[in-house]
């Protein structure tokens, strides 16, 4: 075992970097998040300088821009709740309040207006792909407008 020391920038930067994984059972699976770089707005800074909710809401970004990247024009994002029969809400917006809240703006299958303000410590996010609302011709898009939105940090 070698002992390698680093730089104070190293260490920084090693701080910012994920730890993540994923194992496919396809070898053509789409995309994933946990294999690409962490965009710059989100590396610069550190894990341990950003609150459980921000650095929740920011992979969470990462994922749903992801998801909506793979969708037709005639699908859009929409989040399952877990525990409990509660149905789907579109995302129209995803926000946080430090430290530990995260909160998902958006519309269920009825259309009411709907939010959920979820605890980090409970957060489960499942994203499906709904058909695109009837009254709109272009899918509505919220992935990427979060991802700009951290790029302004």
């Amino acid at each position: 075992m070698t002992d390698e020391i680093q730089t104070s920038a190293e260490v920084h930067e090693a701080s910012a970097l994920p730890c993540a994984r994923v194992v496919h059972t396809a070898p053509d699976a789409p995309k994933t998040v946990e294999l690409m770089p962490l965009p710059e707005a989100i590396a610069a800074e550190s894990i341990e300088e950003k609150s459980p909710a921000q650095w929740a809401y920011e992979r969470l970004i990462l994922y749903i821009n992801n998801f909506e990247e793979q969708l037709d024009d005639e699908h859009e994002v929409a989040m399952g709740f877990t525990g409990g029969d509660v149905g789907v809400l579109r995302i129209e917006g995803i926000g946080y309040f430090a430290p530990d809240i995260v909160t998902f703006y958006g519309r269920d299958e009825e259309e009411a207006r709907t939010q959920l303000i979820q605890h980090v410590s409970q957060l489960n996010v499942m994203l499906r792909a709904l058909p695109k609302a009837s009254e709109v011709d272009e899918p509505r898009r919220i992935g990427f407008r979060l991802a700009a939105d951290l790029d302004r940090k």
